[in-house]
Parts: structure tokens; C-alpha cells; sequence
């Protein structure tokens, strides 16, 4: 039996790791940047809106699987 998860695994690991590491780097400064012009009441409430609006994708992507568990 072979245990090493070999090399693909890690160059997908490191490719996720980069991608989602820029991706925090694009919403800190999105966020800083709404910090900047509208204060902190400003920028809680854009963060809050990118948050729901990723919930709203979320949900309607995944519908059918809660339209599933009801029945």
C-alpha cells in the first residue's frame, strides 16, 4: 500500500494556496479602500454586503440539494 499523497496533490495544494492567498489580498484591499473613503461604518457595511451576496450565490447554487433534504 502506497501512503505518499504524491506530487500532484501538492502542486494542487500550492496552486489552491496562491489563488486563495490572492484572493484574500484583493478583499483587504477592496475593504481597506471602502475603510479609506467611507470610515469604518462604510467598510463594515460593504464587508457585509460582500458576504451576503456570496451567501445569496451560495444558496441558489445549492437549492435543489435543500429541496432534497425537505422531502
Amino acid at each position: 500500500m502506497n501512503d505518499e499523497l504524491g506530487a500532484r496533490f501538492w502542486l494542487k495544494l500550492i496552486g489552491l494556496v496562491i489563488v486563495f492567498g490572492i484572493a484574500a489580498l484583493l478583499l483587504f484591499l477592496l475593504v481597506d479602500a471602502a475603510w479609506y473613503r467611507w470610515g469604518i461604518f462604510g467598510a463594515l457595511l460593504f464587508f457585509f454586503v460582500i458576504l451576503l451576496a456570496f451567501g445569496w450565490f451560495y444558496d441558489r447554487r445549492h437549492e435543489r440539494e435543500y429541496a432534497d433534504l425537505d422531502a
